[in-house]
């Protein structure tokens, strides 16, 4: 198998792990005897799939040393960011820069900026806990599409990272919510997952659950996301670009 081919499959168990964490209790009961929450499991997983997917920009030749110190750096400058807006309102300022920087090297550094982020910072924060795996695989997703995003240049650009940029926002909290809805209200309500539902009727019961307690949040996320890739978007892809073309990266969408 090729290099690139390697990197393919790596993200490709990426996404299947993703939707199995995600979903899964749609199609499994509790009573079936998984256990109420699949977090050590997923934390086991989510680490190797992301050394995984490093190892495979290194071995395609996509990401050299100078690459990897900007993976690490752009992680550390994601971990500081994630403090500063604390969730308030959904006011977040990590997610623009895994957008920005998976535009520019691509959808494997993407999901490793993102997962590795939202660890890091885990660990800063002192936010350690059973969502952090499902952190990680969300915030590698929104890294990983970025860098799957049609070609364009300038203004067009500018308006697919934008609209990226809220889009993903949405389907980041939808992610984080889904992921503790299940256990979360117990049963007797309408918002409530119920083992014996269709899982199209549970659907429309997240929806709704979504509806009453996570819209502004999510909004909140969007619309920041909006206005920081609007206000640094411009400036900081030409820096990013700057710092690929001084490494040997195979960049995008220049």
């Amino acid at each position: 198998m090729t290099a690139n081919g390697r990197l393919s499959l790596a993200l490709a168990v990426a996404l299947a792990i993703g939707v199995v964490a995600f979903t899964w209790p749609l199609f499994l009961r509790p009573e079936s005897g998984m256990p109420p929450t699949l977090a050590p499991v997923m934390f086991a997983l989510t680490l190797p799939i992301v050394l995984a997917v490093v190892l495979s920009e290194l071995s395609s030749g996509h990401l050299d040393v100078k690459a990897l110190a900007m993976l690490g750096v752009l992680a550390a400058i994601g971990t500081v960011l994630r403090p500063l807006g604390a969730g308030t309102a959904g006011l977040e300022l990590v997610f623009f820069l895994m957008i920005l920087a998976g535009r520019v090297f691509g959808a494997g550094f993407g999901f490793a900026l993102g997962a590795i982020t939202l660890f890091t910072s885990g660990l800063l924060t002192g936010g350690l806990g059973p969502w952090l795996p499902y952190q990680m695989l969300s915030a590698g997703f929104v890294g990983l599409f970025a860098g799957l995003l049609p070609r364009a240049t300038g203004r067009a650009e500018l308006a697919w990272l934008t609209g990226y940029g809220m889009v993903s926002a949405f389907v980041y909290g939808w992610l984080m919510d889904f992921s503790f809805w299940p256990f979360a209200l117990g049963d007797g309500t309408q918002l409530s997952f119920d083992a014996a539902a269709s899982p199209l009727e549970n659907l429309h019961r997240f929806v709704l659950f979504n509806l009453a307690t996570s819209m502004g949040w999510n909004l909140g996320r969007a619309l920041t996301n909006a206005v920081a890739i609007l206000l640094v978007g411009p400036a900081l892809l030409r820096l990013l670009r700057r710092a690929a073309r001084q490494s040997h990266f195979v960049t995008v969408a220049e």
